[in-house]
C-alpha cells in the first residue's frame, strides 16, 4: 500500500510539472466537478494547484491550496529508497496487510478526507 501511494505521488509530481505548460498551450483547465455542479468544494479541491506549487518550490502556496499534498510528497520521497531496496533484493517483497490494518488505514484516510474537506470549506468561505 505505501509503495502504491508513493508511486501515485511520483506520477502526480510528473503531471504537476507538465500541467502548467499544457494549460498555457491549450487554455484548458480542470475544474472540480462537485464544485462546478454544487458550489461546494470536494476534499481534493486545490490539489492540482498545490501540486504545481510544490513542484515549483512554493511550499507556502502548496499548503495554502491543500495541505494534503505535503503528506503525499513526503510519502513519495520516503518510498523511493524502499522501492530501490525491494527491486535490488535487499528487502523482501511486501506482505499483504491484515484486515485490521486495512480497516485502520481506511479510517485514517477517511478522517484525513474529512479534515481536508473542512479545510476547503473554510478556505473557500463555504458555510
Amino acid at each position: 500500500m505505501p509503495e502504491r501511494l508513493g508511486v501515485f505521488g511520483l506520477g502526480v509530481a510528473v503531471a504537476a510539472a507538465a500541467w502548467p505548460y499544457l494549460t498555457e498551450a491549450t487554455g484548458l483547465g480542470l475544474p472540480c466537478p462537485l464544485r462546478s455542479l454544487t458550489g461546494v468544494p470536494c476534499p481534493g479541491c486545490g490539489l492540482t494547484t498545490a501540486a504545481v506549487a510544490l513542484v515549483r518550490g512554493d511550499l507556502a502556496g502548496a499548503v495554502a491550496a491543500n495541505p494534503v499534498i505535503v503528506g503525499l510528497a513526503v510519502l513519495s520521497l520516503a518510498v523511493l529508497p524502499l522501492l530501490a531496496l525491494r527491486m535490488s533484493g535487499v528487502l523482501p517483497p511486501p506482505v499483504r496487510w491484515s484486515d485490521r490494518a486495512r480497516r485502520r488505514t481506511g479510517w485514517g484516510v477517511g478522517v484525513l478526507a474529512c479534515a481536508s474537506w473542512l479545510f476547503q470549506l473554510h478556505r473557500l468561505g463555504v458555510s
